[in-house]
Protein backbone atom coordinates (compact mmCIF):
# COMPACT_ATOMS: atom_id res chain seq x y z
CA UNK A 1 0.00 0.00 0.00
CA UNK A 2 0.96 3.32 -1.02
CA UNK A 3 1.60 5.88 2.13
CA UNK A 4 -1.99 7.65 2.72
CA UNK A 5 -2.07 9.64 6.26
CA UNK A 6 -5.10 10.48 8.51
CA UNK A 7 -5.29 12.32 11.48
CA UNK A 8 -7.06 10.95 14.63
CA UNK A 9 -8.24 13.42 17.10
CA UNK A 10 -9.78 11.74 20.01
CA UNK A 11 -12.48 14.33 21.95
CA UNK A 12 -13.98 14.12 25.28
CA UNK A 13 -15.25 17.60 26.57
CA UNK A 14 -12.45 19.93 24.91
CA UNK A 15 -14.31 22.31 23.53
CA UNK A 16 -11.63 24.98 23.38
CA UNK A 17 -9.28 24.40 20.49
CA UNK A 18 -11.25 22.76 18.40
CA UNK A 19 -12.50 25.46 15.79
CA UNK A 20 -8.66 27.14 15.95
CA UNK A 21 -7.35 23.34 15.75
CA UNK A 22 -9.49 22.29 12.27
CA UNK A 23 -8.58 25.09 10.57
CA UNK A 24 -4.92 24.84 10.28
CA UNK A 25 -5.45 20.94 10.17
CA UNK A 26 -7.34 21.74 6.64
CA UNK A 27 -4.39 23.20 4.86
CA UNK A 28 -2.91 19.05 4.95
CA UNK A 29 -6.34 18.28 2.85
CA UNK A 30 -6.42 14.87 4.93
CA UNK A 31 -8.71 12.76 6.02
CA UNK A 32 -9.20 13.82 9.83
CA UNK A 33 -11.32 11.38 11.92
CA UNK A 34 -12.91 12.97 15.08
CA UNK A 35 -13.85 10.58 17.40
CA UNK A 36 -16.31 12.08 20.13
CA UNK A 37 -16.13 9.72 23.13
CA UNK A 38 -19.43 10.50 24.58
CA UNK A 39 -18.76 14.49 25.14
CA UNK A 40 -21.23 17.16 26.67
CA UNK A 41 -23.72 18.55 24.35
CA UNK A 42 -21.34 22.10 24.46
CA UNK A 43 -18.34 19.95 22.48
CA UNK A 44 -21.16 17.75 20.50
CA UNK A 45 -22.31 20.82 18.88
CA UNK A 46 -18.86 22.27 18.49
CA UNK A 47 -17.91 18.75 16.43
CA UNK A 48 -21.17 18.51 14.28
CA UNK A 49 -20.72 22.26 13.25
CA UNK A 50 -17.05 21.56 12.02
CA UNK A 51 -17.59 18.60 10.55
CA UNK A 52 -20.61 20.56 8.24
CA UNK A 53 -17.71 23.39 7.71
CA UNK A 54 -15.11 21.29 6.71
CA UNK A 55 -15.18 18.21 4.31
CA UNK A 56 -12.17 16.10 5.35
CA UNK A 57 -14.11 15.53 8.46
CA UNK A 58 -14.96 12.43 9.53
CA UNK A 59 -17.00 12.47 12.62
CA UNK A 60 -17.37 8.99 15.05
CA UNK A 61 -19.77 9.44 17.83
CA UNK A 62 -19.39 7.01 20.46
CA UNK A 63 -22.77 6.79 22.77
CA UNK A 64 -20.85 7.76 25.89
CA UNK A 65 -17.46 7.75 27.02
CA UNK A 66 -15.24 4.86 26.68
CA UNK A 67 -12.29 6.54 27.25
CA UNK A 68 -9.17 7.96 25.05
CA UNK A 69 -7.47 4.83 24.41
CA UNK A 70 -10.72 3.15 22.88
CA UNK A 71 -11.47 6.42 21.37
CA UNK A 72 -7.84 6.22 19.31
CA UNK A 73 -8.68 2.94 18.61
CA UNK A 74 -11.70 3.95 17.14
CA UNK A 75 -10.21 6.14 14.86
CA UNK A 76 -7.20 4.25 13.94
CA UNK A 77 -9.62 1.57 12.93
CA UNK A 78 -11.92 4.00 11.15
CA UNK A 79 -8.31 5.27 9.17
CA UNK A 80 -7.70 2.14 7.76
CA UNK A 81 -11.12 1.45 6.70
CA UNK A 82 -10.78 4.62 4.37
CA UNK A 83 -7.76 3.18 2.95
CA UNK A 84 -4.97 4.73 5.04
CA UNK A 85 -1.64 3.61 5.89
CA UNK A 86 -0.43 5.71 8.94
CA UNK A 87 -2.51 7.91 10.78
CA UNK A 88 -1.07 10.86 12.92
CA UNK A 89 -2.69 11.05 16.47
CA UNK A 90 -3.18 14.47 18.26
CA UNK A 91 -5.09 15.31 21.27
CA UNK A 92 -7.42 17.80 21.47
CA UNK A 93 -6.61 19.74 24.70
CA UNK A 94 -4.61 22.80 23.03
CA UNK A 95 -0.72 20.88 24.58
CA UNK A 96 0.65 20.20 21.28
CA UNK A 97 2.70 22.26 18.70
CA UNK A 98 0.41 22.14 15.84
CA UNK A 99 3.67 23.60 13.59
CA UNK A 100 5.58 20.20 14.03
CA UNK A 101 2.67 18.28 12.12
CA UNK A 102 4.27 18.32 8.86
CA UNK A 103 7.59 17.44 10.35
CA UNK A 104 6.16 14.20 11.66
CA UNK A 105 4.33 13.17 8.56
CA UNK A 106 7.21 13.95 6.18
CA UNK A 107 9.52 12.02 8.95
CA UNK A 108 6.90 9.12 8.80
CA UNK A 109 7.25 8.71 4.75
CA UNK A 110 10.54 8.68 4.74
CA UNK A 111 10.12 5.90 7.48
CA UNK A 112 7.09 4.01 6.84
CA UNK A 113 7.85 0.89 8.56
CA UNK A 114 8.41 3.40 12.00
CA UNK A 115 6.70 4.35 14.71
CA UNK A 116 6.79 8.51 14.99
CA UNK A 117 6.65 9.45 19.01
CA UNK A 118 7.13 12.78 19.97
CA UNK A 119 9.30 13.79 23.18
CA UNK A 120 7.70 16.64 25.01
CA UNK A 121 9.98 19.85 25.50
CA UNK A 122 8.20 21.12 28.28
CA UNK A 123 8.14 24.91 29.28
CA UNK A 124 7.18 26.36 33.28
CA UNK A 125 3.55 25.47 32.65
CA UNK A 126 3.83 21.84 33.34
CA UNK A 127 2.65 20.52 36.88
CA UNK A 128 5.75 19.18 38.45
CA UNK A 129 3.67 16.21 40.09
CA UNK A 130 2.85 15.06 36.23
CA UNK A 131 6.15 15.74 34.94
CA UNK A 132 7.72 13.34 37.95
CA UNK A 133 5.01 10.84 37.26
CA UNK A 134 5.73 10.56 33.69
CA UNK A 135 9.54 9.51 34.75
CA UNK A 136 8.18 6.59 36.77
CA UNK A 137 6.61 5.46 33.71
CA UNK A 138 9.17 5.94 31.36
CA UNK A 139 11.49 3.44 33.86
CA UNK A 140 8.75 1.18 33.54
CA UNK A 141 8.33 0.87 29.34
CA UNK A 142 12.31 1.22 29.20
CA UNK A 143 12.30 -2.00 31.27
CA UNK A 144 9.19 -3.58 29.47
CA UNK A 145 10.29 -2.81 26.12
CA UNK A 146 14.05 -4.16 26.87
CA UNK A 147 14.93 -1.40 25.26
CA UNK A 148 16.03 2.54 25.44
CA UNK A 149 14.17 3.69 22.31
CA UNK A 150 11.09 4.88 23.36
CA UNK A 151 11.74 8.39 24.88
CA UNK A 152 8.20 9.34 26.24
CA UNK A 153 5.42 6.31 25.96
CA UNK A 154 2.30 9.50 27.14
CA UNK A 155 2.92 11.74 24.50
CA UNK A 156 -0.11 11.60 22.37
CA UNK A 157 1.41 13.38 19.35
CA UNK A 158 2.91 10.38 17.16
CA UNK A 159 2.12 8.87 13.73
CA UNK A 160 1.26 5.21 13.82
CA UNK A 161 1.75 2.81 11.19
CA UNK A 162 -1.82 1.01 10.74
CA UNK A 163 -1.08 -2.37 9.72
CA UNK A 164 1.50 -3.46 12.60
CA UNK A 165 -0.88 -1.60 15.41
CA UNK A 166 -3.94 -2.85 13.85
CA UNK A 167 -2.57 -5.94 13.93
CA UNK A 168 -2.18 -5.96 17.87
CA UNK A 169 -5.32 -4.30 18.58
CA UNK A 170 -7.30 -6.84 17.34
CA UNK A 171 -5.37 -9.52 19.03
CA UNK A 172 -4.79 -8.45 22.56
CA UNK A 173 -7.33 -6.67 24.72
CA UNK A 174 -5.65 -3.00 25.30
CA UNK A 175 -6.79 -0.52 28.13
CA UNK A 176 -9.27 1.57 27.29
CA UNK A 177 -8.05 4.55 29.08
CA UNK A 178 -4.67 6.23 30.00
CA UNK A 179 -2.81 3.34 29.65
CA UNK A 180 -3.72 2.74 26.04
CA UNK A 181 -1.01 5.22 25.01
CA UNK A 182 2.08 3.25 26.61
CA UNK A 183 1.11 -0.05 26.53
CA UNK A 184 0.55 0.10 22.87
CA UNK A 185 4.12 1.27 22.20
CA UNK A 186 5.54 -1.39 24.26
CA UNK A 187 3.67 -3.95 22.34
CA UNK A 188 4.75 -2.40 19.09
CA UNK A 189 8.25 -2.69 20.39
CA UNK A 190 7.91 -6.15 21.19
CA UNK A 191 6.60 -7.40 17.36
CA UNK A 192 10.07 -5.67 16.37
CA UNK A 193 8.94 -1.90 15.15
CA UNK A 194 11.41 0.50 15.66
CA UNK A 195 10.89 4.17 17.18
CA UNK A 196 12.02 7.50 15.81
CA UNK A 197 11.26 10.23 18.44
CA UNK A 198 10.44 13.86 17.85
CA UNK A 199 11.59 16.60 19.81
CA UNK A 200 8.19 18.76 20.19
CA UNK A 201 7.03 22.00 22.50
CA UNK A 202 4.13 20.67 24.64
CA UNK A 203 2.51 23.06 26.79
CA UNK A 204 -0.34 22.84 29.85
CA UNK A 205 -2.90 25.69 28.25
CA UNK A 206 -4.56 28.18 30.80
CA UNK A 207 -8.02 26.41 29.29
CA UNK A 208 -6.44 22.95 29.00
CA UNK A 209 -8.59 19.99 30.40
CA UNK A 210 -7.31 16.88 32.08
CA UNK A 211 -9.30 13.63 32.74
CA UNK A 212 -6.48 12.07 34.23
CA UNK A 213 -7.54 10.38 37.10
CA UNK A 214 -5.02 10.57 40.16
CA UNK A 215 -5.53 7.77 42.04
CA UNK A 216 -7.91 5.29 39.90
CA UNK A 217 -5.76 6.09 36.73
CA UNK A 218 -2.08 5.82 38.63
CA UNK A 219 -3.63 2.42 40.34
CA UNK A 220 -4.36 1.26 36.45
CA UNK A 221 -1.51 2.39 34.95
CA UNK A 222 0.67 0.21 38.03
CA UNK A 223 -1.29 -3.07 37.12
CA UNK A 224 -0.26 -2.81 33.14
CA UNK A 225 3.14 -2.18 34.11
CA UNK A 226 2.87 -5.10 36.14
CA UNK A 227 0.90 -7.32 33.02
CA UNK A 228 3.69 -6.02 30.82
CA UNK A 229 6.38 -6.73 33.09
CA UNK A 230 5.22 -10.56 32.86
CA UNK A 231 5.13 -10.27 29.26
CA UNK A 232 8.50 -9.10 29.13
CA UNK A 233 9.80 -12.06 31.11
CA UNK A 234 7.88 -14.59 29.26
CA UNK A 235 9.40 -12.76 25.38
CA UNK A 236 12.86 -12.37 27.68
CA UNK A 237 14.83 -14.79 25.52
CA UNK A 238 13.54 -13.17 22.15
CA UNK A 239 13.56 -9.51 23.59
CA UNK A 240 17.44 -10.03 24.22
CA UNK A 241 18.13 -11.03 21.04
CA UNK A 242 16.72 -8.82 19.42
CA UNK A 243 18.46 -6.07 21.65
CA UNK A 244 21.77 -7.41 20.11
CA UNK A 245 20.77 -8.00 16.44
CA UNK A 246 19.00 -4.16 16.46
CA UNK A 247 22.66 -3.12 18.46
CA UNK A 248 24.97 -4.76 14.86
Amino acid sequence: MSYRAAFVIPVYNHPHYLAEMMEFLSQFSLPTVVVNDGSDATTSNILQTLAQQYPEIILVEHPHNMGKGQAVMTGLQHAAQIGCSHALQLDADGQHRWQDIGKFLAISEDHPDEMIIGCPVFDASVPKKRLYGRYATHVWVWINSLSLEIKDSMCGFRVYPLAETLKIINQVKLPQRMGFDSEILVRLRWAGVHFRNIDTPVIYPEQGISHFRLWEDNWMLTKMHSRLFAGMIYRFPRLLQQHFRDRD
